[in-house]
């Protein structure tokens, strides 16, 4: 299973870190710091919370606008 979390996550990376929502802008602060593969990890983790959360509370995931400023 975390093999697949990591792929998923590795697959997701580039696009996710592109769109301006609050997920995109932490990635783009964690690929300033961090190489791309350590990145993976962290994002894979925040992808099962999310699932997670959505499957438990039984609601539709609604992503936040990452703030200009």
């Amino acid at each position: 299973m975390r093999v697949l979390l990591i792929h998923c996550a590795r697959a997701a990376l580039p696009y996710l870190a592109r769109m301006d929502i609050r997920l995109g802008a932490w990635l783009e602060a964690l690929l300033q710091r961090a190489k791309r593969n350590v990145v993976v990890v962290p994002l894979a983790n925040k992808l099962t919370r999310i699932a997670w959360a959505v499957m438990s509370k039984q609601l539709p995931y609604e992503a936040v606008t990452a703030s200009k400023g």
